[in-house]
């Protein structure tokens, strides 16, 4: 009986405090660090520093305990959890005078242990709360404390286990930095083909046409130029990841500040060479350039470079992002060398180009065909100025450019360029059509089939105003989630798939749904398919439904996630796959303007900051667990997460070489499940 008097006493005491001072931050302090006990084990050791006048309440021994601290760990973190937490010293006792019972406590440091069961290769995220109980003078205070610790793999295991994403900075330091450069210079080869890098072909040319009058200053300006592309994305790129972390390059790329200047550049460009006026620069720099050796000059091919380098990050991530992840944990000379053979490649074709820029003058003078191909790049221009407005319209949820809105200015765009083409439209530096020996005017036949594509482009992109996928162009225009109708949306079937298939069978994602669907693909708001755009819920189904789960690590201004999801995604086999035998989880890394729930914010030792919203959660998880920073990717996990594909998957519209994957990713699922 008197033990069941100082129990109800001491849970009275509990219960007012806590209700007074339960969010109160405790005045212990926490470190956290952790130990290989063995191959599958690791100890996780938390400090706890005492300040002076305070007794910490020890951790619960018995169900007698009157006062104690406890660790409580999250659903998805007990099955890491091996045995009960234990002190590293023994506790002080006395008789607690108002509850009249014996208690334990510490007035110093103390150390709490736990076993945790990780491979050499495990890294994941362990959460749960940390509940204790400390009294200072006469007064009991207890305290929750959010306990948020990430279980790394070990080096040696990083270094054996390379996730094909990003090599581990142990394994770069052994390998050539030769080998590194021409494997970046590759990577910069194929970056060329990437849209946004070909987006700025047209402003290089009509720069170095301008600005070169003779073959010495064109071969000077294109050195210029390259070697402007090379400094910038070596040293500024390499510089900002260091500095910022390995977030940084692809936070630019997508900032919607970024995306409204870019959008302000190419709208000045397109108005330019339409003929508004001419970009020069000022006269007083002509005259300084006289004295002082072409400063002037350098100055403009240098603003262009760095406009390259800056909008081709959003299109170029994919291959560079590696990179940017080693060089954020210290890796100096693998991604300096990387990023060197990167920007080397990538400059190279420009330099080769802009070496005859004289020629293109010649040409010029012969008529006024040379001004028609400005004009045409204005309208080019003024097109891809849309993507970077839409680009920001995503980011912020202006729903200014939706879907159809979108479509309807290109149909606009392309349709005047084949009225102008045909010479129907006259600006201010036209002349007329040239004139046969007849003296009427014609058309020659390439200005013809040009007018002809322009044509042929604006009417395929019409079906798109009623839900078409337009794989063609499925990287630029705003996803399908944005367009308020869409044809057959109801239906949701497609050939290779069935009705039931998909969105019977797995539940409606709940988390975050409402602010994210209008990022939804085709594939999900016409045919069915199921996305979740939190980890711990599609993890949760994964696990019900005995499918492996898919992380689609993406960004809603990716255009080679987009062309994954229009032209790969959207295959027949694939869908059938993704619907019928997988869980998938689109992550989007960019997503700055949803916030995560309070319960769900922690601080990222990964990325060095507070993670609060949908990007910062979808960044951390991607470098923490898989060393990678680029999009897209995918990477398969089991319920246990277990990778399924251990170097996953990057960027490679591939059909064949994507069902192959999915295939033997169900296989290794089913010989694990058995």
């Amino acid at each position: 009986m008197k033990l069941f008097f100082r129990s109800l006493t001491a849970v009275l005491l509990l219960f007012v405090l806590t209700s007074v001072s339960a969010q109160e931050k405790g005045p212990v302090q926490f470190s956290y660090a952790q130990e290989r006990l063995n191959a599958g084990e690791v100890q996780l050791k938390t400090t706890l520093l005492i300040p002076p006048g305070v007794k910490l309440y020890a951790l619960q021994q018995s169900e007698d305990d009157v006062l104690f601290s406890s660790i409580v760990y999250d659903s998805a973190s007990q099955r890491y959890v091996s045995g009960k937490p234990a002190a590293n010293q023994s506790a002080s006792k006395e008789n607690d005078p108002t509850l009249q019972a014996d208690v334990q406590y510490y007035t110093d440091s103390v150390t709490w242990l736990q076993t945790i069961k990780a491979k050499a290769s495990d890294s994941f995220l362990l959460k749960g709360t940390i509940n204790y109980m400390y009294k200072k003078g006469d007064q009991y205070i207890p305290v929750e404390e959010d306990l948020k610790v990430f279980v790394l793999p070990t080096k040696e295991a990083v270094a054996s286990t390379n996730t094909g994403a990003a090599d581990s900075e142990e394994t770069e330091a052994t390998r050539s930095l030769w080998w590194i450069f021409f494997t970046a210079f590759a990577g910069g080869l194929l970056a060329l083909l990437t849209p946004c890098v070909y987006a700025m072909i047209p402003v290089t040319v009509s720069f170095f046409t301008k600005r070169s009058k003779t073959k010495a200053e064109g071969i000077r300006n294109a050195l210029i130029y390259s070697a402007s592309i090379v400094f910038i994305f070596t040293l500024l790129g390499f510089l900002i990841t260091v500095i910022f972390g390995p977030a940084a390059l692809n936070l630019l790329a997508t900032n919607w500040i970024a995306n409204m200047v870019f959008f302000a550049i190419f709208l000045v460009f397109a108005f330019s060479f339409l003929g508004a006026f001419e970009i020069t620069l000022p006269s007083s720099w002509g005259n300084k350039a006289d004295t002082k050796a072409g400063m002037g000059s350098f100055a403009g091919i240098f603003f262009m470079a760095l406009t390259l380098v800056i909008v081709s990050f959003s299109c170029t991530g994919p291959i560079i992002g590696n990179l940017l992840v080693l060089a954020a944990k210290g890796s100096y000379w693998g991604p300096l060398t990387g990023m060197f053979g990167f920007s080397t490649a990538l400059a190279l074709p420009f330099a080769l180009f802009a070496f005859f820029p004289s020629k293109l003058n010649v040409l010029g003078k012969s008529g006024g065909w040379l001004n028609g191909v400005k004009v045409t790049l204005g309208f080019l221009e003024l097109a891809l100025a849309l993507k970077f407005l839409s680009n920001a319209d995503l980011s912020q949820g202006w729903r200014i450019l939706d879907r159809e809105i979108f479509i309807s200015l290109w149909i606009v765009i392309f349709m005047l360029l084949g009225v102008y083409l045909l010479g129907k439209i006259k600006f201010s530096h036209d002349d007329e059509l040239p004139k046969n020996d007849f003296g009427i005017p014609y058309l020659t036949v390439t200005r013809f089939m040009l007018a002809l594509t322009a044509f042929g482009f604006a009417v395929y992109m019409i079906p798109g105003l009623w839900g078409a996928p337009l794989k063609g162009i499925s990287a630029f225009v705003p996803p399908m989630g944005t367009q308020d109708f869409v044809v057959g949306a109801g239906n949701k079937t497609t050939a290779g798939t069935s009705s039931t298939a998909g969105e019977s069978e797995l539940p409606h994602p709940v988390k975050y749904y409402e602010q994210m669907r209008i990022f939804e693909p085709e594939v999900v708001t016409k045919y069915g398919m199921v996305t979740y755009f939190d980890y711990e819920e599609a993890l949760a189904v994964a696990r019900k439904v005995k499918r492996p789960l898919m992380l689609d690590f993406t960004g809603i201004n990716c255009v080679n996630c987009r062309k994954m999801e229009g032209q790969v995604w959207s295959d027949p086999e694939v869908m059938k796959r993704l619907k019928e035998d997988f869980v998938i989880a689109s992550l989007y890394v960019d997503v700055h303007r949803v916030d995560l729930q309070p319960g769900d914010q922690y601080y990222s030792e990964a990325l060095g900051k507070q993670v609060e919203t949908v990007g910062d959660r979808s960044t951390d998880i991607q470098v923490s667990k898989f060393n990678a920073n680029s999009q897209p990717f995918y990477f398969f996990l089991d319920g246990n997460e277990e990778k399924l594909a251990p170097n996953g998957y990057g960027y490679d519209p591939d059909i064949k070489k994507f069902i192959q994957l999915l295939d033997g990713v169900k296989e290794a699922y089913n010989k694990k499940a058995k």
